[in-house]
């Protein structure tokens, strides 16, 4: 009993000491974007606290516009990437052909591809067709890096409905647009939520391409952070007041929706 108990602290204090560390850069951020310019170059825990940041950030740039930008890019490249991953994960998980598994594969292994290696030819391409800046053009560009990971993980949930259910609904004259909307849907509901809400997420965080395709008017909010390194050097105090800034919506969003994530995460874990 005492073994246990003992065991049981030990991991107490050991998931608490993982959790300080994943969390010590936000806090020190945090704590940085409070000191002025002088003060954020010396790793002190006494200094006297500002906005001077918060001000100058405000100043500089359209927070709120960058804001809606995100919003509307990041839940925009969701709904595409659920339009078309529902649809092909429904075939895969139901209708597997002889390179089903090859095709997967082969979409996971694009994630593997460094973007700076097709940058040029995606820039040409949307520079040609006007995408540029643009939130059309965005949304695109999420929605082609986010589609192959969203269509695995839907897959892998649809599998976890027994097929006799939809064949039943097929034998009794369903199509399979009435199925995907009428069963599969509402049986993987959980886990359909913890695809888009992690698609969001990834969205949100995106820097590589919202750095090379946009600029002002459909700049997100990790743009607004590059905006504030200079090659005079990097300003400690007003950059981390700007990554604050850009991360707290997220971290909100996900601190509400934590419990939805795990247990779409979970779907079909347990039997």
């Amino acid at each position: 009993m005492k073994t246990k108990q003992r065991d049981k602290i030990i991991m107490t204090f050991l998931g608490w000491g993982v959790a300080f560390l994943v969390f010590f850069p936000i806090l020190w951020m945090a704590i940085t974007s409070f000191k002025s310019e002088i003060d954020a170059i010396t790793p002190s825990l006494f200094f006297h606290p500002t906005l001077e940041s918060y001000t100058t950030v405000n100043e500089r740039v359209n927070y709120f516009g960058a804001v809606i930008n995100s919003v509307v890019e990041s839940v925009g490249a969701t709904m595409v990437c659920l339009a078309f991953a529902v649809p092909a994960a429904y075939a895969m998980a139901f209708y597997p052909g002889r390179k089903t598994k090859d095709l997967l594969m082969w979409m996971m292994s694009t994630k593997m591809m460094p973007a700076v290696g097709v940058l040029v030819p995606i820039y040409v391409i949307f520079q040609q067709l006007g995408l540029l800046d643009t939130w059309t053009g965005i949304i695109a560009m999420f929605t082609m890096m986010n589609l192959p990971i969203v269509v695995w993980m839907l897959y892998s949930f649809f599998r976890e409905v027994p097929k006799e259910i939809l064949e039943a609904s097929r034998m009794d004259g369903a199509t399979p647009m009435q199925q995907m909307r009428l069963l599969l849907l509402p049986l993987s509901l959980p886990g359909v939520m913890s695809t888009a809400l992690l698609s969001i997420i990834l969205c949100w965080n995106e820097a590589f391409w919202s750095i090379n395709l946009t600029s002002v008017k459909a700049a997100p909010l990790t743009q607004l952070i590059v905006s504030f390194s200079s090659p005079e050097g990097l300003f400690w105090s007003k950059l981390s007041a700007a990554s604050l800034l850009a991360i707290a919506p997220i971290l909100v969003f996900g601190w509400l929706t934590q419990r939805q994530l795990v247990r779409g995460l979970t779907f079909g874990a347990v039997k």
